[in-house]
């Protein structure tokens, strides 16, 4: 029975970490693609503040995500990185390329 119990938490747990890594990603992917819209328009301030918001979604599924899934959203993490700074300096258009990259790594890690 014990045995029983302990496959059922491992099981379960298993799938909610994954459904966890989801909705991260899912958030992630809705902000970076809003990032990529305002660098677009050439508003960098508005374009940090979604890229935040992405990043810190994309290290919080990171933190579950296993193999090339992980692999895209450390990369994502990165790029995100590096539209904040670029964004923070008024470089739109440099910022709007990393958040670009950003969203091809999160579009990758759900395949």
């Amino acid at each position: 029975m014990k045995k029983l119990v302990s496959l059922c938490l491992g099981l379960f747990l298993i799938f909610s970490t994954a459904v966890f890594a989801d909705e991260h990603t899912s958030a992630a992917l809705e902000h970076a693609n809003a990032a990529v819209e305002h660098g677009k328009a050439g508003h960098a301030p508005i374009l940090v503040e979604h890229a935040k918001t992405a990043l810190e979604h994309t290290l919080a599924g990171s933190l579950v995500a296993k193999g090339p899934a992980k692999t895209h959203l450390d990369a994502a993490a990165k790029s995100l990185q590096d539209a904040i700074d670029h964004g923070g300096l008024g470089h739109a258009e440099i910022a709007t390329k990393s958040a670009e990259e950003a969203v091809t790594h999160i579009e990758a890690s759900n395949k």
